[in-house]
């Protein structure tokens, strides 16, 4: 993980991300993107009241916008997690040297097992990407599958970037459509397109449902033009479940019901 270097100072920082709104906003946002609507329910307070703390978080760069991809008059807003752990760890150095936060460590050995579920729309770049991160950065403790509303093969950009970037083998992936784990149970289920989040159905024990809203790679053309978006969606993806990973460690899963489907797919 690339350390960021702050441009706020440390009292700046803890007014702009410790006034109570806005610290609720990034708590949530830590969870999870979300749009405007999501967020005034979560926290219950009005649009105006809402946009306008996220318009403070947005200018201290703690929090990013993206238009939705699935409509374009939607807006999905992220935590910028390097960002703002940078900025945790260089005010509690301000304080002192021993307060300095280190970053969120690949710790297999506090990791529960957990069941993960990535989707996307064609499971050819993205969700496979974190699957396959998931699975080797946790030595698989966390049992990470991929699938998509509308598959389609493994993109060759994929391959190459977490082959070079991570040395990590997506060649044998088969890309499955959603429907193939209707029925199974997982501890949770993260949505990495706009698109396929509208369509997402419900699984059994009612698993908690994760958000990254992160564009398409592959959505230019040709292949040497948008290999550079691979990289970029590769880095979000390592950043991401790197946070995964550490929250997971943190966490015990909510026990499976008796009775629950936990089959594995053929």
């Amino acid at each position: 993980m690339s350390a960021l270097a702050p441009d706020l100072a440390p009292p700046e920082f803890l007014q702009l991300a410790g006034h109570p709104l806005r610290w609720r906003l990034l708590s949530e946002l830590g969870r999870s993107d979300r749009r405007v609507h999501e967020l005034t329910g979560l926290v219950g307070e009005p649009q105006n009241l809402v946009s306008y703390h996220l318009g403070k978080l947005r200018d201290g760069r703690l929090v990013s916008a993206k238009r939705s991809s699935a409509d374009r008059r939607d807006t999905y807003y992220g935590l910028d997690l390097e960002r703002v752990g940078g900025l945790l760890s260089a005010t509690g150095g301000a304080l002192h040297p021993g307060l300095r936060l280190t970053p969120p460590q690949r710790d297999k050995t506090l990791l529960a097992p957990v069941r993960v579920l990535f989707l996307c729309t064609g499971n050819s770049a993205r969700s496979p990407m974190a699957e396959a991160l998931a699975k080797a950065w946790s030595s698989g403790a966390i049992e990470a599958v991929s699938a998509g509303s509308h598959p389609r093969p493994v993109h060759p950009n994929a391959v190459k970037v977490m082959r070079d970037e991570h040395g990590l083998d997506l060649a044998g992936h088969e890309s499955k459509h959603l429907e193939v784990f209707a029925g199974q149970t997982f501890d949770r289920v993260i949505s990495l397109c706009d698109r396929v989040r509208e369509v997402c159905p419900e699984f059994p024990g009612h698993p908690e449902t994760i958000h990254w809203s992160i564009a398409n790679p592959a959505a230019g053309d040709p292949d040497d033009v948008t290999y550079p978006l691979f990289r970029q969606t590769a880095a979000e993806l390592a950043t991401r479940v790197e946070f995964l990973i550490a929250a997971l460690a943190d966490r015990t899963p909510a026990p499976r019901r008796q009775g629950e489907a936990h089959d594995r797919p053929q």
